[in-house]
Protein backbone atom coordinates (compact mmCIF):
# COMPACT_ATOMS: atom_id res chain seq x y z
CA UNK A 1 0.00 0.00 0.00
CA UNK A 2 1.17 3.58 -1.07
CA UNK A 3 2.41 5.88 1.94
CA UNK A 4 3.53 9.03 2.15
CA UNK A 5 6.77 8.12 2.98
CA UNK A 6 6.63 5.49 -0.23
CA UNK A 7 9.37 5.79 -2.72
CA UNK A 8 9.26 3.32 -4.78
CA UNK A 9 6.11 2.07 -6.24
CA UNK A 10 5.18 -0.70 -8.49
CA UNK A 11 1.66 -0.91 -10.86
CA UNK A 12 0.49 -4.18 -12.13
CA UNK A 13 3.59 -5.08 -12.55
CA UNK A 14 4.46 -8.50 -14.25
CA UNK A 15 8.15 -10.03 -14.01
CA UNK A 16 9.43 -13.63 -15.19
CA UNK A 17 11.83 -14.93 -18.14
CA UNK A 18 11.81 -14.79 -21.75
CA UNK A 19 12.07 -18.28 -23.95
CA UNK A 20 12.71 -17.41 -27.18
CA UNK A 21 8.94 -15.42 -28.50
CA UNK A 22 7.37 -17.16 -25.24
CA UNK A 23 7.05 -14.63 -22.26
CA UNK A 24 6.86 -16.86 -18.83
CA UNK A 25 5.26 -14.98 -16.26
CA UNK A 26 6.22 -16.31 -12.31
CA UNK A 27 4.90 -12.63 -10.34
CA UNK A 28 2.03 -11.00 -11.99
CA UNK A 29 -0.04 -7.51 -11.47
CA UNK A 30 2.05 -6.44 -8.83
CA UNK A 31 1.18 -3.29 -6.98
CA UNK A 32 4.29 -3.25 -4.26
CA UNK A 33 5.11 0.07 -2.22
CA UNK A 34 8.96 0.65 -0.41
CA UNK A 35 9.28 3.42 2.22
CA UNK A 36 11.78 5.38 3.29
CA UNK A 37 13.59 4.65 6.50
CA UNK A 38 12.92 0.79 6.26
CA UNK A 39 14.14 -2.33 6.12
CA UNK A 40 11.81 -5.20 4.46
CA UNK A 41 12.73 -8.89 3.49
CA UNK A 42 11.48 -10.45 0.53
CA UNK A 43 11.18 -13.94 1.38
CA UNK A 44 10.34 -17.13 -0.76
CA UNK A 45 11.73 -20.52 -1.16
CA UNK A 46 13.94 -21.13 -3.70
CA UNK A 47 12.64 -21.08 -7.93
CA UNK A 48 9.75 -18.76 -6.18
CA UNK A 49 11.22 -15.83 -8.45
CA UNK A 50 12.98 -13.45 -5.54
CA UNK A 51 15.73 -12.62 -7.72
CA UNK A 52 13.61 -12.38 -10.64
CA UNK A 53 11.83 -9.67 -8.88
CA UNK A 54 14.68 -7.40 -7.85
CA UNK A 55 16.77 -8.02 -11.12
CA UNK A 56 13.04 -6.11 -12.72
CA UNK A 57 13.22 -3.22 -10.06
CA UNK A 58 16.86 -2.40 -11.14
CA UNK A 59 16.33 -2.82 -14.22
CA UNK A 60 19.12 -5.50 -14.90
CA UNK A 61 16.04 -7.62 -16.56
CA UNK A 62 12.96 -5.23 -18.20
CA UNK A 63 9.94 -6.56 -16.43
CA UNK A 64 7.16 -7.95 -18.51
CA UNK A 65 4.40 -5.76 -18.20
CA UNK A 66 3.35 -2.74 -15.59
CA UNK A 67 5.60 -0.29 -14.49
CA UNK A 68 7.90 1.16 -11.55
CA UNK A 69 7.92 4.74 -10.30
CA UNK A 70 10.69 6.16 -7.68
CA UNK A 71 9.10 9.41 -6.68
CA UNK A 72 6.38 9.35 -8.96
CA UNK A 73 8.81 9.53 -12.58
CA UNK A 74 9.13 6.07 -14.44
CA UNK A 75 12.17 3.76 -13.35
CA UNK A 76 12.40 2.29 -16.75
CA UNK A 77 12.44 5.79 -18.73
CA UNK A 78 15.52 7.08 -17.12
CA UNK A 79 18.92 7.59 -18.31
CA UNK A 80 21.27 4.60 -16.27
CA UNK A 81 23.24 7.57 -14.88
CA UNK A 82 19.58 8.49 -13.29
CA UNK A 83 18.87 5.25 -12.22
CA UNK A 84 22.50 4.95 -10.72
CA UNK A 85 21.82 8.04 -8.27
CA UNK A 86 18.45 6.62 -7.66
CA UNK A 87 19.40 2.78 -6.64
CA UNK A 88 22.32 1.07 -5.21
CA UNK A 89 22.28 -2.79 -6.01
CA UNK A 90 24.23 -5.39 -3.80
CA UNK A 91 24.29 -8.96 -5.83
CA UNK A 92 25.18 -12.02 -4.49
CA UNK A 93 27.37 -12.65 -8.02
CA UNK A 94 31.49 -12.42 -7.20
CA UNK A 95 32.95 -8.96 -9.12
CA UNK A 96 36.48 -9.66 -10.38
CA UNK A 97 37.69 -6.86 -7.72
CA UNK A 98 40.76 -8.50 -6.05
CA UNK A 99 43.19 -6.72 -7.21
CA UNK A 100 41.40 -3.18 -5.93
CA UNK A 101 41.58 -2.03 -2.24
CA UNK A 102 39.05 -1.60 -0.24
CA UNK A 103 39.00 1.91 -0.79
CA UNK A 104 39.21 1.60 -4.79
CA UNK A 105 36.76 -0.85 -4.68
CA UNK A 106 33.77 1.95 -2.35
CA UNK A 107 35.36 4.94 -4.81
CA UNK A 108 33.58 3.25 -7.86
CA UNK A 109 30.29 4.09 -5.93
CA UNK A 110 30.63 7.58 -7.11
CA UNK A 111 30.83 6.83 -10.78
CA UNK A 112 27.42 8.12 -11.12
CA UNK A 113 28.75 11.85 -9.75
CA UNK A 114 32.29 11.54 -11.38
CA UNK A 115 31.30 9.71 -14.55
CA UNK A 116 33.84 6.62 -15.33
CA UNK A 117 36.98 8.24 -15.67
CA UNK A 118 36.01 11.19 -12.93
CA UNK A 119 38.85 12.19 -10.59
CA UNK A 120 37.55 12.45 -6.56
CA UNK A 121 37.78 15.51 -5.58
CA UNK A 122 37.86 16.42 -1.86
CA UNK A 123 34.21 16.08 -1.16
CA UNK A 124 34.20 12.57 -3.18
CA UNK A 125 37.22 11.22 -0.80
CA UNK A 126 35.22 12.21 2.44
CA UNK A 127 31.46 10.52 1.08
CA UNK A 128 33.76 7.48 0.45
CA UNK A 129 35.65 7.36 4.11
CA UNK A 130 32.17 8.04 5.49
CA UNK A 131 30.36 4.90 3.74
CA UNK A 132 33.94 2.47 5.18
CA UNK A 133 32.95 3.74 8.04
CA UNK A 134 29.50 3.24 8.09
CA UNK A 135 29.61 -0.04 6.92
CA UNK A 136 32.60 -0.98 9.52
CA UNK A 137 34.95 -1.66 6.92
CA UNK A 138 37.22 1.56 7.22
CA UNK A 139 40.06 -0.51 9.44
CA UNK A 140 40.40 -2.79 5.76
CA UNK A 141 40.37 0.60 3.60
CA UNK A 142 43.81 0.13 2.19
CA UNK A 143 43.48 -3.83 1.95
CA UNK A 144 43.16 -5.88 -0.75
CA UNK A 145 39.42 -7.07 -1.69
CA UNK A 146 41.31 -10.41 -2.07
CA UNK A 147 42.42 -10.59 1.20
CA UNK A 148 39.01 -9.68 2.97
CA UNK A 149 36.91 -12.20 4.58
CA UNK A 150 33.39 -12.98 2.69
CA UNK A 151 31.75 -10.72 5.70
CA UNK A 152 34.51 -8.16 5.05
CA UNK A 153 33.95 -8.04 1.21
CA UNK A 154 30.15 -8.23 1.97
CA UNK A 155 30.86 -4.78 4.01
CA UNK A 156 32.84 -3.17 1.38
CA UNK A 157 30.11 -4.03 -1.55
CA UNK A 158 27.59 -2.25 1.03
CA UNK A 159 29.98 0.78 1.43
CA UNK A 160 29.98 1.10 -2.21
CA UNK A 161 26.55 1.02 -2.65
CA UNK A 162 26.43 4.00 0.10
CA UNK A 163 28.78 5.58 -1.86
CA UNK A 164 26.79 6.09 -4.55
CA UNK A 165 24.20 8.02 -2.35
CA UNK A 166 21.15 6.48 -3.73
CA UNK A 167 17.78 6.68 -1.44
CA UNK A 168 17.19 3.09 -2.15
CA UNK A 169 19.29 0.13 -1.58
CA UNK A 170 18.36 -3.41 -2.98
CA UNK A 171 20.59 -6.69 -1.85
CA UNK A 172 20.01 -9.68 -3.04
CA UNK A 173 20.74 -12.02 -0.61
CA UNK A 174 23.52 -10.61 1.42
CA UNK A 175 24.19 -13.11 3.82
CA UNK A 176 24.06 -15.75 1.67
CA UNK A 177 27.68 -17.87 2.25
CA UNK A 178 28.36 -15.87 5.49
CA UNK A 179 28.95 -17.40 9.08
CA UNK A 180 26.27 -16.97 11.62
CA UNK A 181 28.52 -13.96 13.67
CA UNK A 182 28.74 -11.87 9.91
CA UNK A 183 24.95 -12.62 9.10
CA UNK A 184 23.65 -10.81 12.33
CA UNK A 185 26.00 -8.15 11.82
CA UNK A 186 25.27 -7.48 8.03
CA UNK A 187 21.34 -6.95 8.74
CA UNK A 188 21.71 -4.99 12.19
CA UNK A 189 23.63 -2.89 9.82
CA UNK A 190 21.29 -2.84 6.67
CA UNK A 191 18.60 -1.81 9.86
CA UNK A 192 20.55 0.86 10.84
CA UNK A 193 20.91 2.42 7.92
CA UNK A 194 17.35 2.56 7.11
CA UNK A 195 16.19 3.45 10.50
CA UNK A 196 19.41 6.35 11.06
CA UNK A 197 20.30 6.86 7.33
CA UNK A 198 16.55 6.93 6.13
CA UNK A 199 17.03 4.86 3.41
CA UNK A 200 14.66 2.13 1.29
CA UNK A 201 16.61 -0.95 2.18
CA UNK A 202 15.13 -3.97 0.35
CA UNK A 203 17.04 -7.19 0.46
CA UNK A 204 15.89 -10.79 -0.38
CA UNK A 205 17.08 -13.64 2.26
CA UNK A 206 16.51 -17.58 2.97
CA UNK A 207 17.96 -16.31 6.68
CA UNK A 208 14.45 -16.12 8.04
CA UNK A 209 14.73 -15.73 11.86
CA UNK A 210 16.73 -12.60 11.43
CA UNK A 211 14.78 -10.82 9.00
CA UNK A 212 11.84 -11.44 11.25
CA UNK A 213 13.54 -9.91 14.20
CA UNK A 214 14.80 -6.72 12.32
CA UNK A 215 12.96 -6.21 9.24
CA UNK A 216 10.33 -3.64 9.32
CA UNK A 217 8.01 -5.06 6.91
CA UNK A 218 7.89 -8.67 4.84
CA UNK A 219 7.22 -9.11 0.92
CA UNK A 220 6.51 -12.97 1.02
CA UNK A 221 6.26 -14.71 -2.09
CA UNK A 222 3.60 -17.78 -1.37
CA UNK A 223 3.59 -21.02 -3.13
CA UNK A 224 0.84 -19.69 -5.30
CA UNK A 225 2.95 -16.89 -6.77
CA UNK A 226 1.09 -14.01 -4.97
CA UNK A 227 3.13 -11.40 -2.89
CA UNK A 228 1.75 -11.02 0.08
CA UNK A 229 2.77 -7.65 2.05
CA UNK A 230 2.92 -6.14 5.55
CA UNK A 231 4.30 -5.20 9.12
CA UNK A 232 6.60 -8.29 10.13
CA UNK A 233 5.02 -8.82 13.67
CA UNK A 234 1.11 -8.61 12.11
CA UNK A 235 2.26 -11.67 8.90
CA UNK A 236 3.57 -13.59 11.68
CA UNK A 237 0.72 -13.56 13.69
CA UNK A 238 -1.43 -13.93 11.11
CA UNK A 239 -0.29 -17.16 10.06
CA UNK A 240 0.64 -15.94 6.64
CA UNK A 241 4.27 -17.47 6.82
CA UNK A 242 2.77 -21.07 6.80
CA UNK A 243 2.19 -20.12 3.00
CA UNK A 244 5.89 -20.11 1.69
CA UNK A 245 6.53 -23.92 1.42
CA UNK A 246 5.05 -26.66 -0.35
CA UNK A 247 6.30 -29.22 2.01
CA UNK A 248 3.47 -29.63 4.31
CA UNK A 249 5.67 -30.89 7.05
CA UNK A 250 7.17 -27.86 7.14
CA UNK A 251 5.32 -25.28 9.71
CA UNK A 252 6.26 -22.33 10.89
CA UNK A 253 7.23 -21.38 14.93
CA UNK A 254 6.51 -18.57 16.42
CA UNK A 255 8.34 -18.93 19.34
CA UNK A 256 11.80 -19.37 17.82
CA UNK A 257 10.48 -17.48 14.29
CA UNK A 258 11.47 -19.93 12.40
CA UNK A 259 10.62 -23.63 10.26
CA UNK A 260 10.31 -27.11 11.99
CA UNK A 261 9.30 -30.24 11.20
Amino acid sequence: MKTESSILTTHDLTVGYRNGSQQVALLKNLNLSLDKGKLVALLGQNGAGKSTLLRAMTCDERPLGGSIEVNGKNLLEMSQKERSRTLGLVSTERIQAGALTVTELVGLGRQPHTGFMGRLDSEDIEIVRQSMADAGIIGKAGEYIASLSDGERQKAMIARALAQETPIIILDEPTAFLDVASRIETMRLLQTLAHDRGKAVLLSSHDISQSLMLADELWLITTDRQVITGNTSQLVANGAMDRLFTNRSIHFNPTILDYSF
